[in-house]
């Protein structure tokens, strides 16, 4: 086995991909259970309210948005601060994110509430804020579907800002889950496999993706959600990069995959197409220069930078 490690890129692919711009210092081994009261104290701290799977954004002049809140601001929309989660520390200003009470119709006509992948897609705030968002965004999710105690069925407490759920009443903690998906792209030499999934937009094709079960690596994940899903049996399994995903906390964790077969059977109750395109017309998708308007995902997806990567990689 080839030790590669120092000829390694300085910047690993996972930093070019969307939601991964957290700059965020987190300080996971100095979060005291008062440490979310300390942070709302302090004049400086900023917010991003949050609520059903949308950001608030403040609408600035000449239309660009803003996702950070003063205290002030973030009375102005409802937020429940004592639900906030403490993301940690920026230039030494206290970053949290909060559910936010107003509804979006009620909204003044400054602010504007979009939904997650919308921020995402239309690039609506910079890389250390969307990073931020899939952060907060997780962690408010988890905390909000784990208000019970999965143990003894009683309330469960918030603590260490939002990371860790006490119960009270048996004594158990508990801690955020992060879901691990794998997502790969299988690949001959000139083609490679996509996928189209019945929710996604109009000429849109993928990886293939799936999640990962317990007690299984990453590659036995990979050869089996491939061969579930299109009938493809995989030899050589290579990492290449990971995405935070908060839909509502996943992890994507990106392979390329080697084709052992080439006879598709797709698993229709799964996906509306699956085939074979060869490199010529995948640049083409990846470029929004297809014929028949078929594209890949957007730049900031992880599905786009394994295609790009093979495609650049020239077999």
């Amino acid at each position: 086995m080839t030790f590669r490690l120092f000829d390694a890129p300085l910047r690993e692919p996972s930093q070019f991909v969307g939601f991964a711009g957290n700059r965020i210092d987190r300080q996971s081994e100095n979060r005291s259970d008062d440490c979310v009261e300390i942070a709302l104290k302090d004049p400086a701290a900023r917010i991003l309210p949050m609520r059903d799977g949308r950001l608030y954004l403040k609408l600035k002049d000449g239309g660009a948005f803003d996702p950070w809140f003063d205290l002030a601001e973030s009375a102005g929309v409802e937020t429940t601060l004592s639900a906030a989660i403490l993301l940690g520390y920026a230039e030494g200003q206290p970053i949290l994110a909060a559910p936010a009470a107003m509804v979006p119709e009620a909204l003044p006509e400054t602010i504007k509430a979009i939904d997650h992948r919308s921020v995402y897609i239309q690039g609506l705030i910079d890389e250390a804020a969307l990073g931020a968002l899939a952060q907060g965004a997780a962690l408010l999710s988890w905390n909000a579907s784990h208000r019970f105690c999965s143990k003894c069925g009683n309330p469960s407490e918030m603590r260490a800002g939002g990371y860790k759920r006490h119960c009270p009443a048996c004594g158990t903690d508990h801690f955020p889950r992060t879901d691990p998906v794998a997502i790969m792209l299988t690949v001959s030499r000139e083609r490679c496999l996509l996928g189209r999934g019945p929710h996604f937009a109009p000429g849109m094709y993928s990886s293939l993706a799936g999640f990962i079960e317990p007690g299984e690596t990453i590659e036995a994940a990979v050869r089996r959600e491939t061969l579930e899903e299109a009938g493809i049996r995989l030899g050589r399994i290579v990492y290449y990069a990971s995405q935070p995903w908060p839909f509502p906390y996943s992890l994507m964790i990106g392979c390329f995959g080697e084709a052992l077969n080439e006879d598709i059977q797709a698993d229709l109750s799964e996906l509306e197409d699956c085939r074979w395109f060869s490199r010529d017309e995948t640049r083409l998708m990846l470029e929004r220069r297809h014929p028949e308007g078929l594209m890949t995902p957007p730049p900031g997806a992880i599905a786009h930078h394994l295609i790009k990567a093979w495609l650049d990689s020239g077999g």
